[in-house]
């Protein structure tokens, strides 16, 4: 399986605290073992799934794009849901 990140996760990533990278560890690895475990979005975001995960009692979301055929994974963006899904359109 291919995995890549879009260079605006790349970015968000690098601004993170300790803490919540290691989170963001965990819900990347559970998404590598079964990339079907997002909720699939419909409408403009056509073929994104988005995985919920909590930490410090904050709900956060991470956005990727799986394709069978080609295994390829790749994330889009991570954040909470205050304005997450304006900024995923863009």
């Amino acid at each position: 399986m291919i995995i890549q990140q879009t260079n605006s996760f790349k970015r968000g990533v690098k601004k993170m605290h300790k803490a919540e990278k290691l989170a963001l560890d965990k819900a990347i690895k559970e998404i590598v073992l079964n990339p079907f475990v997002g909720e699939l979005k419909i409408g403009d975001l056509a073929g994104v799934q988005v995985f919920k995960y909590k930490h410090n009692a904050q709900l956060y979301l991470l956005a990727y794009e799986f394709i069978e055929n080609r295994l390829t994974l790749t994330f889009i963006e991570h954040g909470t849901h205050e304005s997450f899904y304006r900024n995923l359109k863009r």
